[in-house]
């Protein structure tokens, strides 16, 4: 396993930890948003509370002051004794505490006669009479102690603390009744018992809706940061797998070049190896050839000798310049010169095979710093496939375009074609369609113009050829200028 295969993994275990990094912290921050938003509300509810815990205290202080100045005190000059059951001192009583609880947000209002264990007063006629419910808020307030408590009708959902909307919540607070005992200086004593009863349904509903939103809120933000963390990392991975695609085709074509270059110097060793003899194969024929008493057949013999000699010659030419090729010699040309001279050597055979050709290169100077021998074999080659395309007559179009700092050459051919599945093989060396041939001619062509920084690739010519037509080649060459 390579160090980079090694970091790859280190790098997917790593971003593994990331996803589940982001799940766990969504899950953690859900759970602790929760308790964040019940503390809020629980803190809200707590001042509510607090304060109409006090505007019941400051009202039972005030109602206390009221009843005893100008209920008791007149009532026990004018009639001796409070008899709250007598219709005259019942409604006495009645208007004294509606005029004091008149601009005051009071539900129920319930004085308690502690003596006889009866509700001695209640601004709710019904409940005049009726026994007292001895609870411990009424027994602090016997005791002379303030306290209030929560009067709920609503239920908690799932047991969180969250309340359902609507229910009906009520403040009870129990005061003590005092009054200046005559004998006891500056002392008070318990008369009896107020129980003021407000409603804060409304208040609730508020409270409850602003738990609602605080939660949902917390919901939305754990929602927003758990998208933000898997965006995050859904991204890294696709780094992740775009970087082992990479690295995949790397080394793809680390091994390839490595391949290349050991057949390269096994390619070279044997065209040496062969060129020596090859060269004798010929000089001896064409002695054989040249002597006095050569008849026919050994004339004939001979000369095919020779003839397949130097086609066995050029093949192990283009394996040595394909193991060794040549470093360019860079100098002033110009690129319309190159294409010319390769048109110009080629008219015989064009003419012989009925292609026209076409070009824009007429009077235009297109000069470059390149290897002007090593451009002209490489176009060759293009022009040579060309013409091997196209047995029975057509069209070469030559075309050059200037672009920033570049060159673009389009070499194109209404022959046969090359089908889809070998345009990613024909630059592979030994690669070839024809019967004949090493199959090193294209690949000996791209590392010409890679060795003058350019690129070099092949379209089909026509997608979609006329019905009888063939698609043709188009050769696009990239050269820089300098």
């Amino acid at each position: 396993m390579t160090s980079d295969q090694k970091h790859t993994k280190r790098d997917k275990r790593q971003f593994r930890l990331v996803k589940f990094f982001a799940y766990a912290s969504f899950i953690v921050l859900m759970i602790f948003s929760f308790p964040f938003s019940m503390v809020i509300s629980q803190k809200a509810k707590d001042i509510l509370m607090k304060s109409y815990e006090n505007y019941a205290l400051f009202l039972g202080e005030n109602l206390n002051h009221q009843v005893f100045q100008n209920f008791v005190l007149p009532v026990t000059r004018q009639f001796g004794k409070i008899r709250l059951r007598e219709k005259v001192q019942y409604e006495w009583m009645d208007r004294i505490v509606r005029n004091t609880t008149h601009s005051f947000k009071i539900d129920l209002v319930n004085i308690y006669d502690i003596n006889n264990g009866v509700i001695a007063y209640s601004t709710d006629p019904s409940l005049l009479g009726k026994k007292i419910r001895e609870s411990l808020g009424y027994k602090k307030a016997v005791q002379g102690e303030n306290s209030s408590g929560l009067i709920t009708g609503g239920t908690d959902l799932w047991g969180l603390g969250i309340e359902k909307m609507g229910s009906e919540k009520k403040l009870r607070t129990y005061i003590p009744f005092t009054g200046i005992g005559p004998f006891v200086e500056n002392k008070k004593y318990v008369l009896g018992v107020f129980e003021i009863i407000q409603d804060l349904t409304e208040e609730y509903k508020s409270l409850i809706q602003f738990q609602y939103l605080v939660f949902g809120i917390s919901i939305l933000i754990m929602g927003m940061i758990f998208i933000a963390l898997l965006f995050i990392v859904r991204k890294a991975e696709r780094i992740i797998d775009e970087r082992a695609k990479e690295q995949r085709e790397l080394e793809a074509q680390l091994n390839h070049a490595e391949r290349l270059a050991a057949l390269g110097e096994m390619v070279a060793g044997v065209s040496h190896e062969i060129r020596n003899p090859l060269g004798i194969i010929r000089s001896t024929a064409e002695l054989l050839g040249s002597m006095p008493d050569s008849h026919e057949s050994k004339t004939k013999l001979t000369g095919l000798i020779i003839e397949e000699s130097s086609r066995l010659n050029n093949i192990v030419t283009e394996f040595l310049d394909f193991a060794r090729p040549q470093e360019p010699s860079f100098q002033d040309c110009f690129l319309n010169e190159i294409l010319n001279k390769n048109i110009l050597f080629l008219q015989p055979e064009l003419e012989k095979k009925g292609i026209s050709l076409h070009d824009n290169l007429n009077r235009r100077s297109l000069k470059l710093i390149a290897d002007p021998q090593l451009l002209y074999r490489s176009f060759l080659n293009i022009f040579v496939n060309a013409l091997q395309s196209m047995e029975t007559g057509g069209a070469i179009t030559v075309n050059v375009e200037e672009e920033d700092g570049y060159y673009l050459v389009a070499i194109a051919d209404n022959g046969n074609g090359i089908s889809e599945k070998n345009l990613k093989k024909i630059f592979n060396p030994f690669f070839s369609t024809k019967d004949t041939g090493s199959g090193l001619g294209l690949s000996i062509v791209k590392k010409i113009i890679e060795g003058h920084k350019g690129e070099i690739w092949i379209e089909r010519g026509l997608e979609e050829p006329p019905e009888g037509e063939s698609p043709g080649t188009r050769v696009m060459i990239k050269l820089p200028k300098e």
